[in-house]
């Protein structure tokens, strides 16, 4: 069996490089643009907003990724390149043909991607220097894949990164992940960026359905504060180079399948438990639905409320909230059938109340991530989300955070 490889960043699996710099994006000199390079072209995918305003390198990675095929992509932040018309639609062009220039590549296999302030177009010459100057600095060293979680941050307060390696055929296969996000998380996606590095050899058509699939499970399950971005980006690209017997069905992509689903939730879950003054995370779990459009309608309906998120931050145990937010959706439910629990300790069953002991229940509620559970018994499809509460350093937050 062969050993394992020891670097855990996005520049693990063979055949990619990172490069990052601080070119003046952000204030304090902090790290804003990142390349990252494969050494050969690599089958890619990805998932975009669905938000119908939607910021110029969206646009540009949809036509680029038509092929199924990508070798770099360029990312900044602390501008989103949102809302900024043709000329920024031309300035996200121009960072895909000056970093294919550089890289000796075509421009339609660079992906770009912005984050930040929405409305204010790109300070080119400063986004020039960076580009040349990142690309000097590529790597595929640990640090240059720990400076590149680091450069796309912008509200985070920590790099996202995730890490698995699995073996097949007898050759051992690394995924890797860095995402930014903290705010304006809601489906579908998140104010998020991902892109997921991994040397497995697949076909473009089955790497696109496994990544769509695990981003349905995760980002696709994930709310801070209801607020769809115009810039999610999420993105993977597959080198090839770890020697495995190509994947091209559903059967043979099984062991793959699963350690992409387990990145993609890893990382979705640290963008919540890192939400924008969030204190605690809330796990909210509908079964007995008659659909899994129901069971996902209500499970967002209770992360999304005000109330419930309110009363996750002080603690309080309110359950009527969490029904009243299940009842108000356009689902199939009788108030007779609902049980809910709220971690272990049941509150409702078949629509009434029963009684609780309240200091089990106030420890459960200051668990740094709360359980709710709620049985509709009206089938038995079922979805889970995720979310946190809302505090008033949120508030604060998007206070301060002025364009």
């Amino acid at each position: 069996m062969p050993s394992k490889r020891t670097n855990n960043t996005i520049t693990g699996p063979l055949g990619f490089r990172a490069g990052s710099v601080a070119c003046g994006l952000k204030t304090g000199h902090a790290l804003d643009l990142a390349v990252l390079a494969c050494e050969c072209p690599a089958v890619a995918a990805g998932v975009f907003t669905t938000n119908k305003v939607f910021a110029a390198p969206i646009a540009v990675c949809r036509k680029h990724l038509a092929a199924g095929q990508a070798q770099a992509l360029v990312v900044n932040a602390g501008n989103a390149n949102a809302c900024t018309g043709p000329g920024g639609m031309k300035d996200a062009q121009a960072m895909t043909v000056q970093t294919a220039r550089a890289l000796g590549i075509d421009p339609q296999r660079v992906l770009v991607a912005s984050t930040g302030i929405i409305g204010q177009r790109l300070p080119m010459p400063r986004v020039r220097s960076g580009i040349d100057a990142a690309i000097g600095k590529l790597a595929d060293t640990p640090k240059a894949g720990r400076e590149f979680a680091r450069a796309i941050m912008t509200t985070d307060r920590y790099p996202k990164t995730a890490f698995q390696q699995i073996h097949l055929d007898r050759c051992v296969v690394c995924i890797a992940g860095v995402a930014k996000g903290a705010g304006m998380i809601a489906p579908n996606m998140a104010t998020m960026l991902c892109f997921i590095t991994t040397d497995v050899a697949i076909s473009p058509t089955l790497l696109s359905r496994l990544f769509r699939h695990s981003v349905d499970k995760s980002f696709n399950a994930i709310t801070v504060d209801n607020h769809m971005s115009t810039n999610d980006t999420a993105v993977i690209l597959a080198s090839g180079l770890a020697g495995n017997a190509t994947l091209k069905s559903l059967a043979s992509a099984s062991k793959f399948a699963a350690a992409l689903d387990d990145i993609c939730l890893d990382l979705a879950l640290q963008m919540v438990s890192d939400g924008e003054g969030a204190t605690k995370g809330l796990e909210v779990a509908i079964c007995g639905a008659r659909t899994v459009a129901d069971a996902r309608t209500a499970a967002l309906a209770v992360a999304n409320s005000p109330l419930v998120k309110c009363a996750l931050f002080g603690g309080d145990p309110n359950w009527g909230r969490i029904i009243s937010a299940v009842g108000a959706c356009d689902i199939a439910c009788r108030q007779e059938r609902i049980d809910c629990r709220i971690g272990s300790q049941y509150v409702l069953r078949k629509g009434s109340p029963v009684s609780v002991d309240r200091r089990s229940l106030a420890k459960i509620m200051a668990a740094k991530v709360v359980q709710i559970t709620v049985d509709l018994h009206m089938g038995r499809a079922e979805f889970c989300c995720y979310g946190c509460d809302l505090t008033p350093e949120y508030v604060r937050i998007n206070a301060e955070y002025h364009t």
